[in-house]
């Protein structure tokens, strides 16, 4: 991101040198003017003379202070915003797999705090790193014009300086980094705990997420105590004061040997005095590079992680039919990431490979049917049969471990993942709503909609009653995940916008659960309608939907055990008659 703004890093380099040489070189006018006034034919006007340099460089040092104090902050703002841009376009373009296994909490501290320690590496860190730097050779190119006899002391310094930093920075690196990593688990913890407070709540264990808490914080606490110790022992300030000493001794050996004037002790002294500042900032600079480059790294491992979701932007982009094929498909949660193809860890070390370990049992095993375009599909099965995880390969939610879910004769995997989701709607009975507007939400999928198209798909989702009874009426928020509205109201939001978003595809998994049966039943007349005009699978226990469907699958543990219609079912099923008994 950095090498996007070339003229920033070119710009605060070149303003840290100008900055310290004009506040050095006023140590070497003090100098002067202290042989000025030993001089016994000093004059009022060279003095005068003298101050006015001394007040130019000083002037000169404040303007370019200022110079390089935006360029970082500049820098430090600009890294930050793309670096929070990549991750959350990185996020987005991940598969479901991976976000499967991620905990919010994690993801949330990495995007936010790890963001903006970033930004605080970059400035003030990176920006007294690099004062530091050029504060430490310029008093030496100062002091070496001087007399190079003074430059014995200055050196042996830098020599201790480098050794007694390189310990320190080694010391604070993986403190740093179980830092960051201590704070994303504690974050973690919090937020599953808020998430699932009313489960807490519900089963007594708030002592018990307390006290996870607690080993949590007190894990963060540990990290942040090791990191102050490690700073209290901060070895270059005490070789710092001594090099003082002995620079100050050595410089008064040469003047009383002849070899200095007086003012330049002075000057000399002043700007080995100097060196103070970058040994002093550089146990906080340090500190914060560390925890920046911790940070980098934990966001690095988000967007370097591989999801095996390939967007296919140069695939097919066209409007869909509506045809929907298996052809001796498989897929298991665990067998790998999208596709089946996630790349496993290997030893570097020139040792043999793990032994592979048993392969997980499939959740959908060779499935084989097609849906012709328009056709309504009923999925029926005893719980955890594959009807929803069946769903989701369509979209490509999930890939297809092996076989190929076709639309319209192409590969899912060879269509445009936007064009493909775009005309592809799911309505499940865990309605996710944004905490937005109740108009926003429904206009989610459909981000040009009026206000005509909103208030129309919403009375076919018989929604408007409802939302109207509001004060705000479409301007309600529905709250985080839509919490200010009942699972009901929930649902016919949901149903509104996928009626708004006019997909050639309709999955329909147990969305009308939370609906009394008046309500479903305007409902599915409206449901009804709109399947007539597209290809949509049902995943429901209503027998009402069942039966209007045009063909029904009938799943059992990932298989399917038998297909046809709700009379031919009855007639020539067992595993149909006993899911049919169940739900009458």
């Amino acid at each position: 991101h950095l090498a996007q703004y070339p003229w920033l890093p070119a710009a605060a380099v070149l303003a840290a040198v100008v900055n310290n040489f004009a506040a050095s070189y006023i140590q070497v006018l003090i100098g002067r003017g202290f042989d000025l006034l030993n001089a016994p034919d000093w004059t009022s006007r060279s003095l005068f003379l003298l101050a006015l340099t001394v007040f130019f460089s000083a002037a000169m040092q404040a303007l370019f202070g200022l110079a390089r104090n935006s360029s970082f902050e500049f820098m430090a703002q600009r890294v930050e915003r793309d670096g929070r841009d990549e991750l959350y376009a990185s996020l987005l373009g991940k598969s479901q797999t991976f976000h499967n296994r991620q905990r919010i909490g994690d993801i949330m501290a990495r995007a936010t705090n790890d963001v903006r320690t970033l930004n605080v590496m970059f400035s003030p860190g990176l920006m007294l790193i690099t004062d530091s730097l050029v504060g430490l050779v310029v008093p030496i190119i100062l002091i070496y014009r001087i007399t190079p006899q003074l430059l014995l002391v200055p050196i042996i310094f830098i020599a201790l300086f480098v050794i007694t930093i390189r310990g320190y920075a080694r010391q604070l690196a993986p403190v740093s980094e179980g830092l960051r990593e201590s704070f994303g688990v504690m974050n973690a913890g919090l937020a599953e705990t808020v998430n699932g407070i009313e489960v807490v709540k519900g089963s007594a264990q708030e002592r018990h997420e307390g006290q996870k808490f607690i080993e949590n914080a007190s894990t963060y606490r540990d990290y942040a105590v090791r990191e102050g110790e490690i700073q209290a022992r901060y070895l270059p300030m005490l070789v710092f004061s001594v090099c003082w000493g002995l620079a100050f001794f050595h410089a008064m050996l040469l003047w009383q040997a002849g070899a200095l004037t007086l003012g330049q002790v002075v000057s000399y002294v002043g700007l080995f005095g100097f060196l103070r500042f970058p040994t002093f900032v550089s146990v906080f600079s340090f500190q914060l590079a560390q925890l920046g480059l911790a940070s980098a790294r934990r966001i690095l491992e988000l967007i370097n992680a591989e999801s095996d979701l390939d967007e296919n932007e140069r695939g097919t982009s066209r409007p869909i039919s509506g045809k929907v094929q298996f052809r001796n498909v498989s897929f298991g949660y665990d067998t790998g990431a999208q596709g089946g193809t996630e790349a496993r860890e290997q030893p570097n070390d020139g040792s043999p490979p793990p032994p592979p370990t048993a392969a997980p049992p499939r959740i959908l095993n060779d499935l084989t049917f097609t849906i012709n375009p328009g056709e309504t599909v009923a999925i029926v099965g005893q719980t955890g049969s594959g009807k929803s995880t069946l769903t989701r390969l369509i979209n490509r939610i999930f890939d297809a471990d092996s076989g190929q879910v076709l639309v319209d004769g192409i590969d899912v995997r060879d269509w445009n993942l936007e064009s493909l989701r775009s005309q592809i709607s799911t309505i499940e009975q865990d309605v996710f709503l944004f905490s937005r507007t109740i108009a926003e939400n429904i206009a989610f999928g459909a981000p040009g909609a009026t206000q005509a198209d909103i208030e129309h798909a919403a009375r076919e989702a018989q929604a408007h009653d409802f939302i109207m009874s509001f004060d705000k009426g479409y301007e309600t928020e529905a709250g985080e995940r839509g919490v200010a509205l009942s699972g009901g109201q929930r649902q016919r939001i949901a149903i509104a916008r996928a009626f708004l978003t006019n997909p050639r595809i309709l999955i329909l998994d147990d969305s009308t659960s939370a609906i009394d049966s008046a309500t479903e039943d305007r409902i599915q007349q409206a449901m009804y309608r709109i399947s007539q005009q597209r290809t949509t699978f049902l995943i429901t226990h209503r027998l009402s939907q069942i039966r209007w469907a045009d063909r029904i699958l009938v799943l059992k543990a990932g298989e399917i055990v038998d297909q046809g219609t709700h009379e031919e079912l009855l007639e020539k099923s067992a595993d149909y008659q006993r899911i049919f008994a169940r739900y009458e």
